[in-house]
């Protein structure tokens, strides 16, 4: 999942094309924190803010009833695809497991990484605990027994009611597969269903993001009255901490492209020069695809690889991804006095990791919300400040391009050498 505004691609044409003003919501977030500092310049303002606090809880309840069944929807129509391109032969099986590989590698990285991070340069002290009045309490801490038991629900239902994210994840993932075994009529219907129920729940939350200035200002004057000048300090260094989990992610691709695919590493940086400055400029990995087919080329890839290897990862493999979605959920956590044991990690990072693969071309806002969502719901978090962050994504948002379409020319490189290795063993 980047938070990148993708073309559409993997069949994502059946879904609407949903538009969101990222820059009136980062101009609404710094006006509301001004407003907010106004307020505790000159306390008489205080009623205003008060007087507007409705407005943005209002706006974030109707952010959060749409993430459920969005992402059920997605995860059931991007599984059902993915067993259908797996389909197509040995290279789509050898693509599907290096984006697996790669994801879980990318999920369980930040889990142990940015909690590290977090310990080293913590988040400002006068902002940590100020929005745990949204959590209410700790996320429980469920022995290993009790996390083996939550991967499965007895009433998906139930699961459902309660935002048990990980059991639906389970459920829904399950299910994909199921329909992708039925006969074409079938399994074409069921996947018709979903993807109509995903677009309808792209639609609404496509009004609800149109609301974002108002519900974006409402929260950060509130956020600015509580937390003055620091609400700022913390926006910068939430920016910079998830941002840092990406470079980590861009950072492996070269070591892969050296040990794994066997490129010189000088090679492999001078190719990428170009497609990192189309990723940088565009922030689409499918406008950057052109790129990557000619770093291809420039690394001896063969072009029947590249133009089999690189459209589906376009398509299916967001390789920052789970990384960053993960440390935005551990951040908040942290922000808002949350203790997130290492049973909860494992959780937020298995979803992360396979909600990843479900995530389709969308705005940056709406695949924001589609991806950090259902980790932040299985770990016990509040998403509340999702709905502040959101606004400020675009910055962390090119580093997430960069290091997806770094990634997306590596596995394009491994699995032709794969196919050269096996070739050469046979003959």
């Amino acid at each position: 999942m980047s938070n990148e505004p993708e073309g559409a691609s993997r069949g994502d044409a059946a879904l609407p094309d949903i538009q969101v003003n990222t820059g009136l919501t980062l101009g609404a977030l710094g006006a509301g924190l001004l407003a907010g500092l106004a307020v505790t310049r000159w306390p008489v303002l205080a009623p205003v803010a008060k007087g507007l606090a409705p407005l943005g809880g209002l706006w974030l309840k109707g952010l959060e009833m749409t993430i459920l069944p969005l992402v059920s929807a997605l995860l059931v129509v991007g599984i059902v695809q993915m067993m259908a391109a797996a389909s197509a032969g040995k290279q789509a099986i050898r693509v599907l497991s290096w984006i697996f590989g790669i994801y879980f590698a990318s999920a369980f990285f930040a889990a142990v990484a940015m909690p590290l991070l977090l310990e080293a340069w913590p988040v400002p002290q006068a902002a940590q605990g100020v929005l745990a009045s949204a959590s209410g309490k700790d996320a429980p801490v469920p022995g290993l027994g009790d996390f083996l038991l939550s991967l499965l629900p007895s009433n998906i239902f139930a699961a459902a009611a309660s935002d048990a994210m990980l059991p639906c994840v389970a459920f829904f993932s399950l299910f994909g597969m199921a329909i992708s075994r039925l006969a074409p009529a079938p399994r074409q219907h069921l996947t018709d269903l979903f993807e109509a129920l995903a677009g309808a729940m792209m639609v609404m939350i496509g009004w609800v993001l149109k609301l974002a200035p108002i519900g974006v200002f409402a929260l950060s004057l509130d956020l600015g009255a509580r937390t003055g000048a620091e609400a700022l300090g913390v926006l910068a260094h939430y920016v910079i901490t998830v941002s840092m989990m990406g470079w980590a992610v861009l950072a492996a691709a070269p070591v892969l492209a050296l040990l794994g695919a066997r490129l010189a590493l000088g090679a492999y940086c001078r190719a990428l020069m170009p497609v990192g400055a189309v990723a940088i400029s565009t922030q689409s990995s499918l406008a950057s695809l052109p790129a990557m087919l000619t770093a291809c080329r420039k690394l001896g890839v063969s072009t029947g690889s590249a133009e089999f290897t690189l459209p589906l990862c376009v398509a299916l493999f967001r390789a920052t991804g789970p990384a960053m979605n993960l440390a935005v959920a551990i951040y908040v956590a942290k922000l808002t006095g949350i203790t997130l044991s290492p049973a909860i990690l494992i959780a937020g990072a298995i979803v992360a990791a396979i909600t990843e693969i479900s995530s389709p071309s969308l705005p940056g806002a709406i695949s924001f919300v589609s991806a950090v969502g259902p980790v932040a719901l299985a770990m016990g978090v509040p998403i509340a400040p999702l709905a502040l962050l959101v606004a400020v994504d675009m910055l962390p948002d090119i580093t997430r391009t960069v290091g997806n379409v770094a990634m997306d020319v590596v596995v394009a490189a491994l699995v032709d050498r794969g196919r050269r290795d096996q070739s050469s063993f046979e003959s």
